[in-house]
């Protein structure tokens, strides 16, 4: 028994990463019917920009806090990934929203391969590895089951961040604009808003997201790689669709199922298979279930 909730603790935690990464996808295709394949390396990205602050700037040395220094670390990280993601929509997707869903998938897919080699010639083909310390190393034993400090931090700023993005969207006006620029960009500009700028915020807030996620997964498992963004952007992806494609709170519920049933495949089967376990899983919902677990109903939940 204390297998199996560790291994759902594993689950959630790997699961609240899926769904920040899967919140990317599923904005960007509620308000653009597109699929931003570049989204994985903005995720990368974050990772990176996380190991250059700690490691090369030195960042604890100025804030000795591990707390505040991780929270400057998160904004800073956003930051700097939304700013390249406003850029590649500006460069990448904006000159070809009117050529048809082809057109902007395979400059996606190319904004993809360059942001990749990008990474590459920047911080070299190695794998990075992360110092110890950065993140103190505390445990609690609760029931036998081990739950460190990082995964209470990463659990608590995933939630932070899903609720924060659920209440922008349902409960703001911004949020109305997103949301009516889902249903209807025509309508929308009738109505006074400005679909390129409410486009803009967000390639914001889901790089942002990417971003901080990838800070996260730097810290947890301490190592990372040039190519990490196709491997975390395939499962986000998944994760989207599972829990229905432009449907937030199912990219959320959609990224902690995947993350779940990956740990107990990984726990019980063997984690060769829990990649095929989870793709499996997908297969089924798509055979009994194609618009999701939630439902494909961008308008209602962008």
């Amino acid at each position: 028994m204390e297998m199996f909730f560790g291994q759902i603790i594993n689950g959630i935690t790997i699961g609240s990463i899926y769904a920040l990464v899967a919140l990317g996808y599923t904005m960007v295709y509620g308000v653009l019917r597109m699929i931003n394949f570049a989204h994985g390396e903005l995720f990368t990205l974050g990772a990176y920009m996380a190991f250059t602050m700690i490691v090369s700037m030195n960042l604890a040395a100025y804030i000795p806090n591990a707390v505040v220094a991780l929270i400057v670390m998160a904004v800073m990280v956003a930051g700097l990934v939304a700013i390249v993601g406003v850029l590649l929509e500006r460069i990448a997707y904006k000159p070809l929203r009117q050529s048809g869903r082809l057109a902007p998938v395979i400059s996606a897919l190319g904004a993809s391969i360059f942001l990749q080699n990008a990474i590459m010639l920047i911080w070299g083909a190695n794998y990075k590895v992360f110092p110890e310390g950065v993140v103190p190393s505390i445990t609690w034993e609760i029931g036998g089951v081990s739950i460190t400090l990082m995964r209470v931090l990463i659990l608590s700023t995933s939630l932070t961040l899903m609720i924060a993005l659920y209440v922008l969207i349902q409960r703001t006006q911004v949020g109305t604009a997103i949301r009516a620029c889902a249903l209807d960009h025509d309508t929308a500009r009738l109505m006074g808003i400005d679909v390129d700028k409410i486009i803009r915020l967000v390639f914001i807030i889901g790089p942002a997201l990417g971003g901080i996620a990838g800070m996260m997964v730097g810290l947890y498992y301490r190592q990372i790689g040039f190519t990490m963004g196709w491997h975390y952007g395939i499962k986000a992806f998944t994760a989207a669709i599972l829990g229905g494609i432009g449907n937030i709170p199912g990219a959320m519920v959609g990224g902690l199922i995947l993350g779940v049933a990956e740990s107990l495949g990984a726990g019980y089967i063997s984690n060769a298979w829990k990649d095929a376990i989870a793709f499996l899983i997908l297969i089924l919902i798509l055979i009994l279930r194609p618009t999701g677990l939630l439902g494909e109903r961008v308008a209602e939940k962008v």
